[in-house]
């Protein structure tokens, strides 16, 4: 995987107080740099970097809801927008500005991670990175990786997952992390990475990455989502659950999840736009009751009754949830109800 390098960067007049925008810029010589007072619309590209103070909270609740069960993530976000392009990625439609941004108030988010975890040591806390980027993507840039996972090894209730398709992580090598962080890798067939993921590692780089990870004593996560359903299906994503188990000891993974595809109105006409030669938005889909478009419930329990079938098949005790589904899908497609699974993942970890 070729490693992000912007042709421009914008500095947020505020950031250049920031310890973590002079790293930054140290990392990335001989690339234009202008201040700019505030953020704008652009029209900006993703060759451009913006580095800018974010005003608000960082920590906040996952949006799960409705009839849907939640497992009680919370996320946190540094940095927005994605280079990786692929196809299906809600991104396109939900930001409105086209640049990458990353966050240079990286002590202020340590700062309300801190503080949140202590004022509530009795509760345990899954927090991720990865919801509006990549986790590890930039990582070589920001090297937020190297004070988030050492702040989580302090905390008895504080688990980190890093999220990612990339294989960037060189700053993951030596940190004390005490088993509270969790690599994860979102993963999909080989036909689906190699025609919709095209900028992010491929299936091979991810799971090289995964075993490195695991030989740094990381526990690893694993996340099929999202599941696409098409013609052969069955037995691209059966090989890859071959090549997860072929590579990782079963006994490192925390988590493996399954979540089937699932999109706007809005983002499939973004899709047919800029990716005309993606069959993905051209399938059979229905409106749920979020409004987003996704396959018929039937479909949906059937590929997540195979994954788990043939996951189990392989790994016994690994822990297979569900994203994004009604206790009736967890119920008819994988034989189980989710019960409180916030707290299950949680033990997953936390022993």
């Amino acid at each position: 995987m070729v490693p992000y390098r912007p042709d421009l960067i914008l500095v947020q007049e505020q950031s250049w107080q920031d310890s973590a925008t002079r790293e930054m810029l140290e990392r990335l010589p001989g690339i234009e740099t202008r201040t700019i007072h505030a953020l704008d619309g652009g029209p900006y590209t993703k060759n451009t970097l913006i580095l800018m103070r974010y005003p608000a909270r960082f920590l906040r609740r996952c949006q799960g809801a409705g009839a849907e069960v939640c497992c009680n993530y919370f996320v946190v976000s540094y940095a927005w927008n994605c280079h990786l392009e692929c196809t299906y990625c809600v991104l396109q439609s939900y930001l409105t500005n086209d640049a990458m941004l990353v966050c240079t108030n990286i002590d202020e988010l340590l700062k309300e991670v801190t503080d949140t975890l202590g004022e509530s040591p009795n509760r345990t806390y899954r927090i991720g990175t990865g919801e509006l980027a990549d986790s590890l993507a930039l990582d070589h840039i920001t090297a937020y990786s190297k004070k988030m996972i050492p702040l989580f090894a302090t905390f008895p209730n504080g688990i980190l997952e890093l999220k990612t398709k990339s294989d960037q992580i060189a700053n993951l090598e030596n940190l004390d992390h005490r088993g509270h962080t969790v690599i994860s890798w979102s993963l999909n067939s080989s036909g689906i990475c190699r025609t919709e993921e095209r900028q992010a590692a491929t299936l091979e780089e991810r799971l090289a990455a995964a075993v490195q990870c695991q030989q740094w004593g990381y526990r690893l996560g694993f996340h099929f989502d999202p599941l696409i359903h098409y013609e052969g299906w069955e037995t691209e994503y059966r090989e890859v659950v071959k090549m997860v188990f072929q590579a990782v000891n079963p006994e490192k993974i925390a988590w493996i999840s399954l979540g089937a595809l699932r999109f706007t109105p809005h983002l499939r006409d973004s899709m047919r736009k800029r990716f005309p030669e993606s069959k993905i938005p051209y399938g059979e889909f229905i409106p749920g009751h979020h409004g987003k478009l996704r396959y018929f419930r039937p479909i949906r329990e059937d590929m997540y009754r195979k994954m788990k079938s043939w996951i189990h098949e392989a790994a016994p005790g690994v822990t297979v949830y569900l994203c994004m589904e009604s206790r009736l899908v967890w119920e008819r497609s994988i034989g189980a109800s989710p019960g409180n699974l916030g707290e299950t993942l949680n033990k997953v970890v936390s022993g």
